[in-house]
């Protein structure tokens, strides 16, 4: 069986926009509220980081659920692991993740600027520079026959799908506009020349959007 390339649980808002263009320390997202565009999954009942009982069920909760199901490994964009830019001026800052990052298996940080690997309880995250498919082979081999998740940010998954290395999507679009920021796409069917799309709705609000390769 192939080993697929998946976006999971990836927010935009209703105009398609996943981040802001103002990203610091204080302000992972670069937007103002950014919980607009997620508290569909920090409601469910298998939220990761949930210290409390209850939390919703129905489909936020499976797509919750989902979110780790047979990945192997992770790619993500440098913006999503920190805020720096250029050469790494703090090695001894490690990212936004804490000492339990969520993903438990190695996660390939794409970076003009390498740095040595480094580990965090079960996650280790290695610093890469290189092209999309590249990247995507050192991935696969370090998955070991499991999937690859494509983590994000927006540019980073803009990138894959130039390369035309994505397998499947799936998008959560929130019931806000935002206006200004990285935009994933200027319409759903942006995509459709390559991928097949069902949505569903939920009630918390948000629409899944599922994409699949033609």
């Amino acid at each position: 069986m192939d080993q697929l390339l998946r976006v999971m649980n990836f927010n935009v808002s209703s105009d398609g926009i996943g981040a802001g263009e103002n990203q610091s320390l204080e302000c992972p997202f670069g937007l103002p509220s950014p919980e607009r565009l997620f508290s569909w999954a920090g409601a469910t009942a298998s939220w990761p980081m949930r210290t409390d009982p209850g939390g919703s069920r129905g489909i936020d909760d499976y797509f919750t659920r989902d979110f780790a199901r047979n990945i192997g490994a992770e790619i993500m964009g440098r913006n999503k692991f920190g805020p720096q830019r250029g050469p790494w001026r703090d090695h001894d800052w490690q990212g936004w993740w804490g000492d339990e990052p969520p993903f438990h298996t190695p996660v390939f940080v794409l970076t003009h600027h390498p740095r040595p690997s480094i580990t965090l309880s079960d996650t280790t995250f290695h610093f890469v520079d290189g092209s999309p498919a590249t990247v995507l082979a050192q991935a696969r081999e370090a998955a070991r026959g499991k999937d690859v998740r494509l983590g994000g940010g927006v540019t980073t998954i803009r990138e894959f799908l130039d390369a035309d290395l994505v397998d499947t999507l799936h998008v959560a679009v929130s019931p806000v506009k935002l206006g200004t920021g990285l935009r994933l796409w200027e319409s759903p069917e942006d995509l459709l020349d390559r991928f097949h799309l069902e949505t569903v709705p939920s009630p918390s609000g948000v629409t899944h959007h599922l994409f699949w390769r033609r």
